[in-house]
């Protein structure tokens, strides 16, 4: 089928038109499936699943993967449309290369038909479950961090009701494992959260709770299934209109679901996977008995610079991180972040240099081919700030040191929330505290140290020791005085080295 004049939809007939380089590794239906994964975003497609289609091919294994989406359709029928095939474009200065990826043995719409993901998590060929499915689908409670107990999983489970959430899903996708006795089960978080693993485990165990689950079913549970953690790194922007054409460019047919990425990519999984695994570390993947330093390492150095770039550039009217970085200061100042707070606050995994890991995020960051929006990363800054930047903070002052570097995060944040760039035009507070956020601002007489002290109250956001640390508040109120005062861009050519 043509979709666009010359170039037809991308599928299995059709690859013979695409550039021998960029075929697939595997093609969809020669492996039997042995993942399901929940969650069909661009994340998984440019990360996970190009690690597992290299595996399979490097060293074989029925490891393919069934696709689940929790509710867009629209991914489904458009990987379902390509015979689960989609290009991965990978972006760089020097130009652009795709490569067509066919790790999915299948896609699914869980909440088309959520008995049919509740009897794949039931099926002894699948051994791993892998998600990314973001934080707010785990149905956590902002304040407390724990499951939030609603009817999916506190439902009567003698009744047919569908379950419509990812808790409800996993809750009787593993009962019903349990009920076949179908054998061990890894659960893997990969989404971008701290001690995501352990995070996944009381999810499972506070719904098996509440559901009132018979001893024996949760006794199988917790016998066979592993939660092992991992981190997650490579940047993915959104996909637009430029994103397809480029694909459309490089391939010679349509990709109605391509992505693209910069061309760093990197995973560390613990290695406990009780029925198996593909040789992801055959395709670079690092496994390890303790991924906990790779996740400091990441939140710390690069998402915490990640959001300094996007606050402060948005603030400065910049609107990819890459030009935010060209503000004179900037990446001086972030240097000082990593080297002064972020590289003393934790053991970073043996023989990395948090240091050197810094000046590759810089670089990675500075790849003018990634559009990666500065609004777009200020997102939900309330759920980002406390792993990325307070947890630094804490662990300084533990120390007897001072965070001052770091608070400059902060003031950019509390300057950002505020709704207005330095040249006044308006920000969004797209975020799921901004009730309160704006309450709080509202209660403030506006001036810096009343707007500290206001935003400081968020008990959600802040731990008390540190909202009361007088320390931590003197060097917040200095910085957004600062950037009140003189914007941006001169706060930062004051402050650079």
């Amino acid at each position: 089928m043509a979709v666009n004049g010359d170039a037809p939809l991308l599928g299995l007939g059709t690859l013979d038109r695409v550039p021998a380089a960029s075929r697939p590794l595997v093609r969809p239906g020669d492996v039997g499936a042995g993942i399901v994964h929940l969650g069909l975003g661009a994340f998984h497609r440019a990360h996970q699943a190009v690690y597992t289609e290299q595996a399979i091919a490097r060293a074989g294994g029925d490891w393919g993967i069934i696709g689940v989406a929790p509710r867009s359709l629209d991914v489904v029928r458009r990987l379902a449309d390509q015979d689960g095939l989609f290009s991965v474009t990978t972006l760089s200065a020097a130009g652009a290369q795709a490569q067509v990826v066919g790790a999915f043995a299948g896609v699914r719409h869980a909440a088309s038909d959520p008995a049919a993901i509740v009897a794949l998590l039931a099926d002894p060929a699948i051994r791993v479950v892998t998600l990314t499915v973001t934080e707010k689908a785990y149905q956590l409670d902002p304040v407390t961090g724990r499951l939030r107990p609603d009817d999916d999983v506190t439902a009567d489970l003698s009744t047919d009701r569908a379950p419509v959430t990812v808790p409800g899903l996993l809750l009787r996708g593993l009962l019903a494992r349990a009920a076949a006795d179908a054998g061990p089960l890894a659960l893997v978080s990969c989404d971008n959260l701290p001690s995501n693993g352990r995070r996944l485990h009381g999810l499972v165990s506070e719904a098996l709770a509440y559901a009132k689950v018979p001893d024996e079913a949760a006794d199988w549970v917790h016998a066979n299934v592993t939660f092992p953690a991992t981190m997650v790194d490579r940047i993915v922007p959104a996909a637009t209109a430029q994103t397809l054409a480029t694909a459309r460019q490089v391939l010679g047919v349509t990709d109605l679901a391509a992505i693209a990425g910069e061309p760093y990519s990197q995973w560390v999984i613990e290695d406990d996977f009780p029925g198996g695994r593909p040789a992801w570390d055959r395709a670079g993947a690092v496994l390890t008995d303790d991924a906990g330093p790779w996740e400091r390492l990441k939140l710390r150095g690069l998402n915490g610079v990640h959001s300094a770039i996007a606050y402060l550039g948005a603030l400065a009217g910049r609107e990819t991180i890459a030009e935010a970085l060209r503000i004179p200061g900037l990446a001086d100042v972030l240097r000082r972040i990593v080297a002064e707070d972020v590289a003393t606050s934790f053991a970073p995994p043996a023989g990395v240099s948090v240091v050197d890991y810094g000046e590759s995020v810089l670089e990675r960051f500075a790849n003018p081919a990634i559009r990666h929006r500065t609004i777009q990363v200020a997102m939900d800054g309330s759920q980002k700030l406390p792993q990325r930047v307070l947890h630094t903070m804490a662990d300084r002052r533990a120390a007897g040191q001072p965070p001052y570097w770091s608070a400059l995060v902060v003031a950019a944040w509390m300057r950002f929330v505020q709704g207005r760039a330095d040249d006044g035009a308006e920000l969004p507070l797209d975020d799921p505290l901004a009730g309160p956020i704006r309450a709080a601002l509202a209660g403030s007489a506006g001036t810096p140290a009343s707007v500290v002290d206001a935003l400081l109250g968020l008990t959600e956001v802040f731990p008390p020791e540190l909202a009361a640390d007088p320390v931590v508040r003197e060097s917040i109120v200095g910085w957004l005085t600062a950037l009140h005062k003189h914007g941006a861009v001169d706060a930062l050519a004051k402050a650079a080295p």
